[in-house]
């Protein structure tokens, strides 16, 4: 049985391990406020070398301060440096290896190299130690969340910041749970502090005006208006050239103005050229920037509401669409993330070229939810949901976060992971290595990282492939020799596997992106997606290459 099998079956044990360590917890003291050290606000201010220097020092100091080293392999992961973060850990916890700040910063490190199933161990072991250490809380509901278990991560998160409301970290995750007017307020205060890292200021503007327009839009957010709540929209070819399609895409009506946007699973929301947006008159609420893969760096734009969203025989109100500066986004019109789609079952069938749209399994004792068209990061699954305009509108199903549920007809669904609007599969190459890859039916060939490839296969420069995204073409490209995928309940050979950096993806979710499991694969199989709960299924054709795996 692989690691990946054993992290799902043994997780709603954990969880369960974890709900009861919060009893004893409540007896816990709280952190009187305290000022932040010198290091710390060199690290929340971004000047991440000062702040290595700062912790060094000090370290070298007391090197029995367990805190501060935390503190130093924190930073480390900050300056992007895992594998230094993970030596100089575990050298820390050989000499002190009942610690519970080490055991924490373990756990962080390997959240980072993509490697979660490694962190039940080093938890467990932290909350056994010091179940009133607040980071295990901290990361015990980041692991939580990784894991769709919204509802238990929120506990944890709530119990974190009772017990230290001034840790940085624990305070902005904590923002995120409030109700909208707290959270407003909250990140104003957080806008206004001196000391914040200029990336950190920028995305939390461009968060508070998006917080702000929903306030002011309260009672007439994004909702379906039509009384479909299940459809089936046909694809329309997406080509690469003349004789060869490169992706599929759908026919979306912004204002009633027409555009194709290629369906990608690998993109988050709407996302359109600026082209699209003027003919379709959309209202700008804000700057923002979007990030992707190219070498280019972040891509100027803006956030702006569309009144009306019709796409196949749905059609939504008052929605948020990202719009890029540019005239046209990797050669159209733009991108249609299916987490759009997140409180519907996603199907996307491929070989009959079509996208059906279904109800969730309402939560067991609850109502169904009235289906709403996710233009925003996050679900409703994640969402409090206290004071929404769905909230009020289906005040008999179930409200608030909720863990995974495993509806009787998903028994044999994979369980995967979810950061924003990716979902993460983990993924065997050639049976040696286990890796996390992004499930992106907007990358026209599968991909993998160099030094992933390296630890299966040799690796070689490829001039004469090209790698475009969002911010652009990527200068280095690499091809490894044959390699051997195998994910959920399927198993392919590739030869010549397309490799480039990734290491972009993996600071923007926050752990170790290995590759990309792109169309030429997916295009084969029939893909179902419940975003809500973490789950995918794939349906494969036996005559195309793929093998079953029981």
């Amino acid at each position: 049985m692989t690691g990946t099998a054993r992290l799902f079956l043994l997780l709603p044990g954990f969880v369960a391990l974890c709900l009861a360590n919060l009893g004893y917890a409540n007896e816990c003291s709280v952190k009187q406020p305290h000022p932040l050290t010198e290091e710390q606000l060199a690290l929340i201010r971004g000047d991440l070398p000062e702040a290595e220097t700062l912790y060094r020092q000090k370290v070298a100091q007391q090197p029995k301060d367990y805190e501060l080293m935390a503190g130093l392999v924190r930073t480390l992961l900050a300056e992007q440096k895992v594998d230094e973060a993970e030596s100089t850990v575990k050298a820390a916890l050989a000499a002190a290896p009942h610690s519970v700040e080490l055991l924490t910063a373990l756990a962080e490190v390997q959240y980072r190299q993509g490697v979660p199933w490694d962190m039940e161990k080093p938890l467990q072991t932290a909350q056994q130690t010091d179940v009133c250490y607040p980071r295990v809380h901290l990361v015990l509901a980041r692991y939580l969340r990784f894991n769709s278990y919204y509802a238990s991560s929120l506990k944890e998160i709530k119990l974190a910041h009772q017990l230290d409301p001034y840790d940085p970290d624990i305070r902005r995750m904590w923002m995120r749970t409030l109700p909208l007017k707290e959270r407003i307020d909250e990140l104003k205060a957080y806008l206004a502090a001196k000391d914040i890292d200029p990336d950190a200021l920028r995305r939390g503007q461009e968060e508070l005006a998006v917080l702000e327009s929903r306030a002011d839009n309260q009672m007439s957010g994004c909702h379906l208006a039509s009384p479909v709540t299940a459809t089936e929209i046909p694809f329309t070819p997406i080509m690469r050239d003349a004789q060869n399609i490169r992706g599929w895409g759908l026919d979306v009506y912004f204002n009633d103005h027409k555009s194709r946007l290629q369906v990608d699973t690998g993109a988050g929301g709407l996302y359109v050229s600026r082209s699209v947006a003027e003919h379709a008159g959309l209202r700008p609420i804000t700057r923002f920037d979007a990030n992707g893969i190219g070498d280019k760096g972040p891509q100027g734009g803006y956030l702006a509401y569309a009144d009306s969203i019709k796409i196949g025989g749905l059609e939504f109100r008052n929605c948020v669409v990202g719009v890029s500066d540019r005239r046209s986004i990797v050669d159209t019109d733009g991108l249609i993330g299916m987490d759009v789609f997140s409180s519907f079952v996603v199907t996307l069938d491929f070989p009959w070229r079509k996208l059906t749209l279904g109800p969730l399994p309402p939560y067991a004792g609850t109502a169904a939810a009235t289906p709403s068209l996710n233009t925003e990061e996050g679900s409703s699954s994640e969402d409090s949901g206290e004071g929404s305009a769905a909230a009020k509108r289906d005040s008999a199903a179930a409200k608030g976060p909720h863990d995974r549920y495993i509806a009787p007809e998903m028994k044999s669904w994979t369980s995967v992971y979810r950061v924003g609007h990716d979902m993460i599969v983990p993924t065997a190459l050639n049976n040696k290595r286990m890796r996390l890859f992004i499930i992106d039916t907007g990358a026209f060939r599968t991909s993998i990282s160099p030094s992933a490839a390296r630890e299966v296969t040799k690796v070689h420069s490829d001039a004469n492939s090209i790698v475009k995204g969002i911010s652009g073409n990527v200068a280095n490209v690499y091809s490894g020799d044959r390699i051997t995928f195998r994910f959920a309940h399927l198993q392919q050979e590739h030869d010549s596997v397309l490799s480039f950096d990734t290491s972009g993806l993996s600071k923007n979710t926050g752990v170790e992106i290995s590759g990309l499991i792109g169309f030429d694969l997916l295009g084969l199989l029939v893909v179902k997606i419940d975003y809500r709960d973490g789950l995918m299924d794939f349906q494969y054709s036996a005559d195309r290459g793929y093998q079953h795996i029981r």
